[in-house]
């Protein structure tokens, strides 16, 4: 009776862990993708499929995932992640809350 109850628990867990592995991901918003540049100063931020950029931080494109109206980015997966906040999104303008909580304006 012991090895039945182990093993219906073994199979449940396995399952619960294949549905979460197997789960389709998050798909972007197709307005966020691109290349934007901002008002203030005229620097560019380039968003790809995979990478995150903006060019007066790093040459190097960051990590990202977007998780409700939050960009989480982190250099080839260290943590903790860096957030910048969505306040407008649309096909031609992107205003984003940097860690230091200034708003920055982009236009494509």
């Amino acid at each position: 009776m012991k090895i039945i109850t182990f093993a219906i628990i073994g199979m449940a867990c396995a399952i619960m862990l294949l549905s979460v592995a197997c789960s389709p991901k998050q798909k972007r918003d197709p307005n966020l993708i691109g290349e934007w540049k901002s008002t203030a100063d005229g620097s560019k931020l380039n968003i790809t499929n995979k990478g995150f950029m903006m060019t007066n931080d790093s040459p190097e494109p960051e990590d990202y995932f977007v998780k409700g109206d939050t960009i989480y980015t982190s250099f080839e997966g260290n943590l903790p992640y860096t957030k910048y906040a969505i306040k407008h999104l649309d096909a031609h303008q992107l205003k984003l809350f940097t860690p230091d909580s200034t708003l920055v304006e982009f236009t494509k």
